[in-house]
């Protein structure tokens, strides 16, 4: 089953999803700082290797196996890398959106950083056998 991305109504029911890398142990500690931040509970999240996530990635054009980017779709509108991390942080509650004033930072310099840090996420944060299997609250949020 594919997700229609071009109509904005088929995300009714989850208008903002976050798709991230679920064995990474910065990714995980981000979806948890979103989540706990999140306090209109607007987001939806997945891991990039579940099943949802795979089908997602597949439909919008991204390798399902890969995994070095962060991938935000909000009303069908599909970012990823640091423009990703930017427009989720506009989302939470102060002082975070603050840091959306690096938009600024031309795009190819923002990603390059964003491309250094996710080559090397896991020898710096280290990386899980696993994904997190959420829980409570959180686990309502999964699609």
């Amino acid at each position: 089953m594919k997700i229609e991305l071009t109509k904005p109504e088929t995300f009714k029911d989850n208008p903002k999803i976050i798709l991230f890398d679920g064995v990474c142990n910065l990714c995980s500690a981000f979806l948890i700082f979103v989540y706990e931040r999140d306090r209109r509970a607007v987001f939806k999240f997945a891991w990039i290797q579940s099943k949802q996530g795979k089908q997602i990635l597949d439909y919008i054009g991204f390798a399902a196996d890969d995994y070095e980017t962060i991938v935000y779709i909000e009303h069908g509108k599909i970012h990823s890398r640091s423009s990703a991390f930017l427009k989720i942080v506009k989302h939470l509650r102060f002082p975070w959106p603050i840091l959306c004033i690096g938009i600024i930072i031309p795009p190819f310099i923002r990603n390059w950083l964003y491309d250094i840090i996710a080559r090397n996420r896991y020898k710096f944060f280290g990386k899980k056998d696993k994904c997190m299997v959420p829980t409570g609250e959180l686990a309502s949020r999964f699609l």
